[in-house]
């Protein structure tokens, strides 16, 4: 089968490989796959990874092959969540099994969607409805995480909350607190483009992080704000959305915040008596929350994507989404047009 294949730092490209092996897992061909900063950091070396490796995790296809449990039969259409778990451990048991002490992930730890097809354990495998577009499959892998990051937090109506970073998942965070009933919400970013679209998706107010205070300072009268959510996942990001908090606030710290270099806000986060909360991945009823949402309209994917490319058009993908300029979503269609 066909599969774009990373053997060292910036060496990716297209190559035959074996099918996945029938070792009771399910097998699913590839319809359509997401690219997300976490492939570029594999792709340039940053986050290292064993080669030669299949990148990929934010995958939706359909079932050609079923498990040994036989849970979905052949020709489901699945929605893949990426995160491989032991599922016997205190963890697992817990409901837990994104945070699994020997778990990983599909494209970093084992060969993931950038393929024609994939094996997967049949528990990462979630039914996708028919009226779901393949395209949006990628986002819905996102979404999980955003439904998972908000399920760790506490807010409702009449609160007032900022979102720092306005990609792919902070506009996925303004659509969910809106969603929840949220009064106010504040998005934050330099890019114009973004601002504006936050405005269209459900943000009551935007600002450039050199505005942000001034702007927050009038809609709360002087208070600041009782939840930030940062999702930029940068050191400015965090500095931004500490001092946008009011004491007592609680900042939900969705971005991956990687860098070494700069200073953290420590002592505000002390002043202010912050409470941090941190999320990472989804758990199987975020995944099914996620469809949920937006199979009821209280999410609007369609304006997150930004280019669709082929299999075969890997590199010309990579490069598009490094660039930036513009760009939210791109995808890479392996399957049908749909």
């Amino acid at each position: 089968m066909k599969a774009v294949v990373l053997s060292g730092p910036g060496e990716a490209r297209l190559a035959d490989i074996d099918e996945p092996s029938d070792d009771g897992r399910a097998v699913v061909r590839v319809h359509e796959v997401g690219i997300c900063g976490t492939d570029l950091k594999i792709l340039s070396g940053s986050v290292p990874v064993r080669y030669p490796r299949v990148l990929g995790h934010e995958i939706v296809g359909e079932v050609i092959q079923p498990g040994h449990r036989s849970l979905f039969a052949t020709g489901t259409r699945v929605l893949i969540d990426p995160s491989v778990a032991c599922g016997h451990c205190e963890r697992c048991r817990d409901d837990q099994a994104h945070l699994c002490r020997l778990g990983g992930l599909l494209g970093r730890d084992l060969d993931g969607g950038f393929a024609e097809s994939v094996a997967v354990d049949e528990l990462q495998l979630h039914a996708l409805p028919d009226d779901v577009p393949w395209r949006h499959g990628p986002l819905l892998q996102i979404l999980g995480t955003c439904v998972h990051g908000q399920s760790r937090i506490q807010t409702g109506p009449g609160d007032t909350a900022v979102v720092v970073g306005l990609g792919v998942s902070g506009l996925l965070q303004v659509q969910l607190l809106r969603a929840r009933g949220v009064r106010t919400v504040i998005g934050v970013t330099r890019s114009g483009e973004k601002l504006q679209l936050a405005k269209q998706l459900g943000a009551t107010a935007v600002a450039q992080p050199d505005e942000a205070a001034e702007v927050v300072s009038d809609l709360t009268q002087g208070e600041g704000v009782g939840l930030v959510v940062e999702a930029s996942g940068v050191l400015a990001g965090m500095r931004t959305a500490v001092g946008l908090a009011r004491p007592g606030a609680t900042l939900l710290l969705f971005g991956t915040l990687s860098e070494s270099a700069g200073e953290f806000p420590y002592y505000l986060l002390y002043l202010k008596e912050l409470a941090l909360i941190s999320s990472r991945g989804a758990r199987p009823r975020d995944y099914a929350g996620a469809i949920d949402l937006v199979r009821d309209g209280a999410i609007q994917l369609d304006p997150l994507l930004s280019e669709r490319f082929l299999l075969d058009d890997a590199n010309q993908a990579f490069a598009r989404f490094r660039d930036g300029s513009g760009v939210l979503k791109v995808t890479m269609r392996v399957g049908a047009e749909a």
